[in-house]
């Protein structure tokens, strides 16, 4: 399967402030883009944090066009999903470490789990059982770096806007736990193009 983080960040690589504002961080026409993204891929996969703080629907908009919609994702390690949310529905699949039950019209299923949390490894035999090829991963930070520490990100589709918010932002990606620099993620540049005053890096897994 070919893993995708899609990353819209300021120029520091913060996704948000300190209290959670982030709609909305890049402009208009990197969000275009990132529907297009969203349009190419099998799935579309965030974690449960992002569900709660955004209530995000995960739908491919294109103007003028019909598009046929990814798999929603959710990470959920203790299944905090609400049954109100706009993800708890159809075409939905919930992915968790706790004993499975219902959260609206989604499905929810149970995987293996690694310290709590659903174990990548098993996040993507699941999605392939699911007849996903493809994933773009949304966030947030901890999901992001739990994918890079597996060693499960393929490419990352990156979208900085000219702004900056300091230390106390969350972070586009959490702890990786590096103990030295050669253990770092390593990735090399594809591509750099304006969108609108945003900017469109796109990475290659080295």
């Amino acid at each position: 399967m070919r893993v995708t983080l899609k990353l819209a960040t300021s120029l520091d690589g913060r996704i948000a402030t300190a209290s959670g504002e982030s709609r909305w961080i890049t402009g208009e026409a990197a969000r275009l883009e990132g529907h297009r993204l969203r349009a190419a891929h099998d799935a579309i996969l965030v974690g449960v944090e992002t569900v709660l703080q955004d209530d995000p629907e995960l739908t491919a908009r294109l103007p003028g066009r019909s598009v046929d919609q990814p798999l929603r994702v959710v990470l959920d390690s203790r299944l905090r999903t609400p049954a109100t949310a706009k993800l708890a529905g159809r075409n939905t699949l919930i992915l968790t470490a706790a004993e499975p039950r219902p959260v609206g019209a989604a499905e929810v299923k149970q995987v293996e789990a690694e310290n709590g949390r659903p174990a990548i490894p098993a996040v993507l035999n699941a999605l392939k059982d699911a007849g996903a090829a493809s994933l773009l991963i949304e966030g947030g930070g901890q999901v992001a770096a739990a994918f890079l520490r597996a060693g499960a990100v393929d490419a990352l589709e990156w979208f900085r806007a000219p702004i900056l918010l300091g230390g106390e932002g969350r972070p586009c990606v959490a702890s990786l736990a590096l103990a030295k620099l050669a253990d770092a993620p390593k990735f090399r540049r594809l591509g750099v193009e304006p969108v609108g005053d945003d900017l469109w890096e796109r990475y290659a897994r080295s």
